[in-house]
């Protein structure tokens, strides 16, 4: 698939079969990650690939205990108003049920930490498109990312003291019958674009 292509026909998979991804696809996905771009090229986007379900399931757990302590307001609302309503549900699976979960961290204290891991998600993703797996950005452990319970648990997943969760992935193979995933074209609305010439 040539790279345009690519880009546009990426979609968010939010329903996952329960398959394992095979190692080879795996690291090829990681692989596209390692090599964005870099702030001053300084590579400190920590990649903690999650495939081990206990720990899935553990993520799951936490993430919708610590949201259900929570209550929407208008500051939040818009953000992960949802997220807190369906966890005070008690149903609330922020990965979608996907087999992989990479989660990307970087340093606290580092001003391109969220440019850096920003840049290895879309590398990610397109890698996951081409590659004929579904993929999901998810923010839900951004946004928990002061949260003592989760930091906790994840330091104990080898995060560092001075990393926090900037963004993560959720990675499978589709649900859809064919196991693809959606690659509808879509005619983009919004984004305006002005030339200054």
């Amino acid at each position: 698939m040539d790279t345009l292509s690519c880009i546009a026909t990426r979609h968010s998979t939010r329903n996952f079969k329960p398959d394992m991804v095979p190692d080879e696809l795996l690291h090829q996905v990681i692989e596209a990650g390692r090599l964005a771009p870099s702030g001053k090229h300084m590579n400190q986007n920590h990649f903690l690939v999650v495939r081990k379900p206990e720990v899935l399931e553990r993520l799951t757990k936490l993430v919708r205990e610590e949201f259900a302590k929570m209550e929407v307001t208008p500051e939040n609302e818009a953000n992960f108003g949802g997220a807190i309503k369906r966890s005070k549900k008690g149903d609330y699976v922020f990965r979608y049920n996907a087999p992989v979960l990479i989660i990307v961290a970087n340093k606290a204290s580092y001003g391109n930490n969220m440019a850096d891991a920003s840049c290895a998600m879309e590398n990610m993703m397109l890698a996951a498109n081409a590659l004929d797996l579904g993929s999901c950005w998810i923010n839900q452990l951004r946004w928990l990312n002061e949260n003592p319970v989760l930091l906790s648990y994840l330091r104990e997943l080898g995060m560092a003291e001075d990393e926090r969760v900037y963004a993560s992935l959720s990675l499978g193979y589709s649900a859809l019958p064919d196991g693809l995933p959606n690659r509808r074209i879509l005619d983009v609305t919004g984004n305006p674009v002005t030339y200054i010439d």
